[in-house]
């Protein structure tokens, strides 16, 4: 139209009604190229994390980009993760389980099971920490008696110089047993069963199992225990001390405990319960 008619750039703008900056306006080519190389790196190693934990880990190795932009990249390059549908709608009101206020107050246990690729089945024995997520131990073997399930506590509560004050557990044949019993008796443990049918009250560590079966089992085939143990060691490791957790603002278990940290711990086999209140 300027060319045409003769027009001035003003007097063209205002006729159409365009801004002059929207005219004289030339975008710049943009340079993505860091932000591509970075999330490729870390969804290379950790192809099951989102965007919100990538996010945070770039934001805690120093990158300071928007997040929009970080986003924008995120979807050009097709990485979004498939949501699951739910198959069906829950009923009734959804209760949250409270978080315990000190560390070592309660911890929630629970069993896995998967096979190798011989199709030998095996199972896993998970214990949590509800306060920090922390991870206390995953026990792998064929086979896991209630001997073997105190042995394991036992083990944790001197690696940490103290035992719980309570475990919340379901209701299966080894936690019910009267070796469990006996050791909680001994120990001055409150063992805490959840109702059958209601995972949902062991939420804890039944969110840990999730990711602990999204990001080593299904990740992984294995031709022996001792590759599913070594691949879990290395989980266990990066699970307390690098992976954020958005229940614990984006810190690791490690940091959230550090952060928290003030009271004295417990001498071991001390039967004087933790401080604090805690409701399930």
């Amino acid at each position: 139209m300027v060319n045409e008619h003769e027009m001035s750039i003003r007097k063209a703008c205002a006729a159409l009604k365009v801004s002059r900056s929207y005219y004289a306006y030339k975008p710049h080519p943009r340079d993505d190229s860091e932000v591509v190389a970075a999330l490729i790196e870390l969804a290379e190693k950790k192809p099951t994390w989102g965007f919100s934990k990538l996010f945070a880990v770039l934001r805690k190795q120093g990158k300071l980009w928007n997040h929009k932009r970080v986003w924008r990249v995120y979807c050009l390059l097709k990485m979004n993760l498939k949501r699951k549908s739910k198959k069906r709608r829950p009923k009734g009101p959804r209760i949250a389980v409270a978080q315990p206020l000190s560390a070592n107050h309660c911890w929630s246990i629970d069993f896995m099971r998967d096979t190798l690729y011989s199709g030998r089945a095996f199972r896993t024995f998970n214990a949590v920490d509800d306060y920090n997520r922390e991870v206390l131990a995953v026990e792998i073997d064929t086979n896991l008696p209630a001997g073997r399930v105190t042995r394991v506590l036992d083990r944790v509560a001197e690696e940490r110089n103290c035992y719980p004050e309570r475990i919340r557990m379901d209701n299966g044949p080894e936690f019910v047993s009267s070796a469990m019993a006996v050791w909680a008796e001994e120990h001055g443990v409150e063992l805490d069963l959840i109702q059958p049918g209601k995972p949902t009250q062991n939420s804890y560590v039944e969110r840990f199992n999730r990711t602990y079966r999204e990001e080593v089992l299904d990740l992984y085939i294995f031709n022996s225990l001792s590759e599913v143990r070594r691949c879990t060691e290395e989980f266990i490791r990066e699970y307390n001390e690098e992976r954020p957790h958005e229940s614990l603002g984006n810190m690791t278990p490690i940091e959230f405990a550090a952060q928290r940290a003030g009271g004295t711990p417990c001498p071991l086999g001390n039967l004087e319960k933790t401080a604090g209140s805690f409701y399930s």
